[in-house]
């Protein structure tokens, strides 16, 4: 369909959404990897929870690959209904705006951040099934992105309520805390999602979405400060920089400079040999 009268230039791009390769991938993925869980488990649930999901004692017998397939096992068949419905509806608009690439860097780190939180946050008897760190980072990174988006979510499965997407994760927060300070026994889900959304809302911001952080902030002024100093000649870098320093010392001595003065003492003298090698 064209929404003007002109024909199609035999140059011009037909249009078409994107693919969603990776997306569906991992819902494939997932949905397969439950499928055999069910199995093993129906077999025998012992070899699930000692040698596939993630614990200290695994660890501690150098079963590397519980880091690999913990992130595909899920707690309960809701915990598989709810991360999968999430995964699909949510992580469409993230891939379609960070790109498959990118999508699929953030639902892997956030698999391996909601592993090590797991590890940081819960006793050591405490079987992780983990495959809600990635959905987490991926539902964390969408409220960072498009934060004051409103959407209709069912309270108590019930009621629909209209809210904001950063009012609902904050909300998940709340209950995951919760959940970690009062089911700590045995297998469990929850755990990887504090990592996972501390994953996606990170990540998010190394992709220049959201507020801008203190960290970023500092990162700014850090490689602003480095690019003005780059621009100074030797004299005036000597004269703005390093003659306040000579007052300083003059005063209170060489023990008083800071570490970053003692930087900027050699970069003046850096400044001033590459002058004159130039010269010569």
């Amino acid at each position: 369909m064209r929404l003007s009268g002109r024909k199609a230039s035999r140059f011009t791009r037909s249009w078409a959404p994107s693919q969603r390769i990776v997306l569906f991938t991992l819902v494939g993925l997932n949905a397969a990897a439950f499928i055999i869980q069910l199995a093993l488990t129906s077999w025998n649930r012992d070899f699930v929870l000692e040698y596939l999901g993630l614990s200290d004692r695994g660890i501690s017998q150098a079963y590397a690959w519980q880091f690999f397939t913990a992130p595909l096992l899920y707690h309960n068949i809701w915990h598989f209904a709810g991360n999968i419905l999430v995964l699909y509806f949510i992580g469409r608009d993230v891939e379609a705006i960070i790109g498959q690439r990118q999508f699929l860097f953030l639902y892997l780190f956030g698999a391996f951040s909601g592993e090590l939180g797991h590890l940081f946050l819960m006793p050591s008897d405490c079987i992780l099934f983990a495959a809600g760190g990635g959905v987490a980072a991926i539902f964390a990174a969408y409220a960072t992105i498009l934060p004051e988006l409103e959407i209709t979510t069912l309270l108590l499965f019930m009621v629909p309520v209209r809210m904001k997407i950063r009012r609902l994760a904050q909300i998940a927060l709340v209950l995951a805390i919760a959940l970690l300070l009062f089911d700590r026994n045995g297998s469990v889900g929850h755990s990887a999602f504090l990592g996972g959304a501390l994953a996606g809302w990170f990540y998010a911001h190394l992709l220049g979405f959201g507020r801008i952080s203190r960290l970023q902030r500092a990162v700014c002024q850090r490689r602003s400060e480095a690019a003005r100093i780059r621009s100074l000649s030797a004299n005036q870098f000597v004269a703005e920089e390093i003659d306040p320093l000579l007052e300083k010392i003059s005063r209170r001595g060489l023990a008083s400079l800071s570490r970053r003065e003692r930087r900027l003492l050699e970069q003046a003298r850096q400044k001033m040999l590459s002058e004159k090698g130039a010269v010569a």
